[in-house]
């Protein structure tokens, strides 16, 4: 009996564990789940310093002409004193030294006999960073279950911190089953297809942070597929397409039974993507997926991208919606729950005009979709929809509901 798409979704957060630990240079945690807290070890700025190139003064000279008495850079260690009378010349990020008030810009001052002629209206403070105004120490970073990025990496940096303690890439090893399947690099007869399923899942993958493996293409055959499993059982996810539906040469589900596949879900109440399978050989996770394109692609989208994040360690692990209205009037025979692909633009979503499960050049147009209830029988033009994106990753540490209604 079919399930439906919140309790596989369901079965599939409950029995997917975290990958395990390592220690790594931040450059190499791009994309990384941290397995730590970060606490700030020290303050930044961590000594008052100069935002601008300009003029150390006191404010009471304000509208007078001071001597400019000395001049410090950016990583001098300056311990002289501003008087009164004085200025002492200061480029940006130079440390400020003691007596100032403020910072004058040098395009807000004039030459003089004296020195320098300041303007009039200096205030307390201004043009100064203030030690800790940015990060003060013990402050709260980053967290166990973030997803390293580039700025977060600043963050480290700016603390000189060079390693952390991340979870390991999920591990994915791919293969397709087919007869009529030839890879984009071999020659195909009138009576064969090229194999688009698998570089698309390699990518997608990759573009989510995973250490991938290509085992191959399988043969319809009982023995091959069985060989191509036995070399994909060390990573943490197996991802398949065909053979999982009811032709005569579907062997994949009695394959990978022969290794003691244990099935938490073989049939889920989705159009396209009904014969996906889910479930474990030991600790190894197995997706299998339908054969044809589109659908794979959509099922991957919405049960292998939940898998590669629950893996990840990340706490974000929940597939995010994106709220919007449609474009134009939508019809759809209802009674199931229907995944549509479609363009988002910001603000409007426009299904494509002519998709079907075979097909793969929706995908390429196609920037994300939405799934449409069962109940429903048609979408006017700016009906409210929850648009899932296929470009990037949007998560959420909570479990939404993906269904527009």
């Amino acid at each position: 009996m079919a399930i439906s798409v919140e309790k596989a979704l369901e079965l599939i957060y409950t029995n997917v564990k975290k990958t395990s630990l390592q220690i790594l240079p931040i450059e190499e945690c791009l994309g990384r789940v941290l397995a730590q807290n970060i606490v700030a070890t020290h303050n930044l700025p961590p000594f008052d310093n100069s935002a601008m190139d300009g003029y150390a003064v006191k404010v009471e000279d304000s509208g007078k002409s001071v001597k400019v008495c000395e001049t410090i850079f950016a990583g001098d260690d300056f311990s002289g004193t501003l008087n009164t009378g004085n200025a002492i010349k200061i480029m940006t990020g130079a440390k400020i030294p003691l007596g100032t008030q403020c910072i004058v810009p040098i395009e807000e001052t004039q030459t003089s006999d004296e020195g320098i002629l300041l303007p009039d209206n200096l205030t307390i403070s201004r043009h100064i960073r203030l030690a800790g105004e940015d990060i003060k120490k013990e402050m709260p970073l980053l967290h166990i279950g973030d997803t390293i990025n580039a700025h977060q990496i600043t963050l480290l940096a700016s603390q000189g911190i060079s390693h952390i303690k991340v979870h390991k890439a999920p591990r994915v090893a791919l293969f397709a089953s087919g007869n009529e399947l030839k890879m984009h690099f071999e020659q195909v007869t009138s009576y064969q297809l090229y194999n688009t399923n698998t570089p698309t899942l390699l990518s997608r993958a990759k573009e989510l942070g995973c250490e991938v493996e290509f085992i191959g293409t399988a043969q319809d055959t009982l023995e091959d597929i069985k060989t191509h499993i036995k070399s994909a059982l060390e990573c943490d996810l197996v991802i398949t397409s065909g053979g999982v539906s009811v032709g005569d040469a579907d062997f994949t589900k009695e394959a990978f039974g022969a290794f003691g596949y244990k099935i938490l879900f073989d049939k889920i109440d989705i159009k396209p993507g009904k014969p996906t399978t889910f479930g474990k050989i030991g600790e190894t996770l197995i997706l299998n997926l339908p054969g044809n394109p589109l659908a794979a692609a959509l099922n991957f989208e919405l049960f292998g991208t939940s898998i590669i994040h629950a893996l990840s360690g990340a706490k974000s692990k929940f597939t995010n919606t994106i709220n919007a209205k449609m474009k134009v009037d939508y019809a759809l025979r209802g009674g199931r729950r229907s995944l549509i692909p479609g363009v988002f633009d910001g603000e409007f979503f426009t299904p494509c005009e002519n998709f079907s499960p075979g097909m793969v050049s929706p995908l390429g147009f196609a920037n994300s979709f939405i799934m449409i209830d069962e109940s429903c029988k048609g979408l006017g033009a700016d009906a409210a929809v929850k648009v899932i994106s296929t470009k990037f990753s949007f998560t959420s540490a909570t479990y939404k509901s993906l269904v527009s209604l």
